[in-house]
């Protein structure tokens, strides 16, 4: 009946009820909700919803979610019952198909440029936090690294095929293909080498006496004359195949590094190589950790297991770990033994750098003492330590690295937080000083365009407010000063008119008398 009326809008809204409904409050809410329940996680929003709108007894509400995952989380945080198949899949197809109906002001063109915009932000987070992404980098550099060797071992034999025309005894003297490149740029032509290139020579084969084995070569040579433009094109590719052998080397070196970060346990253990080898046949650092010993062993033999399994054969004892020292130094008897317990050391190794927070090699270095002593144990028959004291003391050399790595990594939070407040200093000092410019430039350019008329109303204007405030302490010192300056400025009496002021004084004297 349910998969009969979830096409048709009035029989699907006669079975199904909306109670609530709890929209996401911003883009971000959206895609943390999604990757928790991508994780199996019960987000607090979620939570909230249901402890809210479902009822109180648990026993008797049975709770329909189409993610088995998030089903499980909630039925042991919460305690209700959930159901995962069967009809909660017609349902949810239902919800989805008429949800715009069921939620008022919500229509279709909306929901689907929504549920689009949190597709897009949700791809983009799981490419962006991809847990194999650091790996990555360590695949494409090993299969570089093998491709390199592949093209320079076929270019370096094109050298000295190509050159062997010319000077054939040096393939004998010069054995390696790096040097061999080296010498056949630096000689040219054998016929121009002299004692002058002595010198060049022995800085390239590191061996006085190599050249001049080369130098006494060159003069009694059976070689071909060569014309100076093949001379040109054997320089210039010898050139390539030198450029290539020393990018191989800055390669390795990245490599190293790279494995030293990611893989620090098992690059300890096994070497680099032969552990970035390992990532990279497995497709990732999580795919090895998921491994048992016993397919980490043979690893890499596949087409062996398979051919021995089809013929009933023997099957191989290893596969890539064959390439590490340990299996070349085992006795022959002792191969298969050696390599199915360095398999299992290779498979802890690569568990503890999977989930281990704080990368280290100190379990990585005590593994291999194990496998050491396993070898010696093969040989001279000296009995081994015990594994769980040696882990111990792993644990104890680890604890202290990982809190020496925090210390570092804190010192660098807090020099780098001193730094950002020191530029935001600045920046804001900046900032005012180009305020305080910009007030400064436009006062003056005010002042400069105000006309004549605007100043003697501003004039007026201050005369007005002090008349209408009345005389204060500066206006009456201003009002004594002028009374001063009137006094200085007034002309002074003559002479005579001083003398008919006494005589007057002089008769009133007198009249009083």
């Amino acid at each position: 009946m349910v998969e009969d009326s979830v096409l048709n809008i009035g029989k699907f809204l006669s079975i199904v009820k909306l109670v609530a409904f709890s929209p996401f409050k911003s883009a971000q809410s959206a895609l943390e909700n999604a990757n928790a329940i991508s994780e199996g996680i019960l987000h607090e929003d979620l939570r909230l919803l249901l402890e809210t709108y479902l009822p109180a007894k648990k026993k008797k509400t049975v709770l329909g979610i189409s993610d088995a995952k998030i089903g499980a989380a909630v039925q042991e945080e919460l305690g209700y019952s959930c159901q995962t198949g069967g009809v909660v899949a017609e349902v949810t197809r239902g919800i989805r198909l008429h949800f715009h109906t069921l939620v008022k002001g919500l229509t279709a063109q909306s929901a689907s440029k929504a549920q689009l915009g949190l597709g897009h932000s949700y791809s983009r987070a799981k490419v962006k936090f991809n847990v194999n992404r650091v790996d990555n980098m360590i695949i494409q550099s090993i299969s570089l690294l093998d491709q390199l060797d592949k093209d320079i071992n076929t270019f370096s034999m094109r050298v000295r095929e190509w050159y062997g025309y010319h000077f054939p005894e040096l393939i004998k003297i010069a054995s390696e293909n790096y040097t061999y490149c080296r010498l056949a740029k630096f000689i040219g032509n054998r016929k121009e080498l002299s004692e002058e290139k002595l010198e060049g020579m022995e800085e390239i084969v590191m061996d006085g006496a190599k050249a001049q084995a080369i130098l006494d070569a060159s003069r009694s040579s059976m070689g071909m004359d060569i014309s100076p433009i093949d001379l040109i094109n054997i320089a210039s590719f010898s050139r390539r195949v030198i450029s290539l052998s020393e990018y191989r080397k800055e390669l390795q070196e990245y490599l190293r590094s790279k494995m030293s970060q990611v893989a620090p346990s098992l690059s300890a253990l096994i070497g680099e190589v032969v552990g970035a080898r390992l990532i990279s046949h497995a497709g990732s650092l999580t795919n090895l950790a998921k491994y048992p010993a016993s397919t980490v062993q043979i690893l890499g033999a596949e087409k062996a297991l398979f051919r021995a399994l089809k013929t009933r054969g023997n099957t191989p004892k290893y596969g890539l770990i064959f390439h590490s020292t340990f299996i070349g130094r085992a006795g022959a008897k002792n191969k298969g033994r050696i390599s199915r317990y360095l398999a299992n050391k290779c498979t802890i190794a690569s568990r503890i750098d999977c989930f281990s927070e704080v990368p280290t090699s100190v379990f990585g270095d005590k593994l291999r003492e194990q496998v050491e002593e396993r070898l010696a144990f093969y040989e001279t028959g000296e009995p081994p330590r015990k594994k769980v004291d040696v882990m111990k003391e792993a644990v104890v050399e680890a604890s202290e690295v990982a809190a020496e790595i925090k210390r570092k990594l804190e010192k660098k939070e807090k020099k780098r937080r001193k730094r950002e407040k020191k530029q935001l200093e600045a920046l804001a000092a900046a900032a005012a000083e180009e305020t305080e410019d910009s007030v400064l430039e436009t006062t003056m350019e005010a002042e400069e365009n105000e006309t004549p008329a605007k100043k003697k109303k501003k004039r007026k204007r201050q005369q007005q407010e002090e008349e209408e405030t009345g005389p204060d302490e500066n206006g009456l010192i201003d009002e004594a000063l002028s009374s001063k300056k009137k006094k200085k400025l007034a002309p002074a009496e003559p002479p005579q008119a001083e003398k008919k002021k006494k005589k007057k004084k002089v008769k009133v004297e007198a009249e009083d008398d």
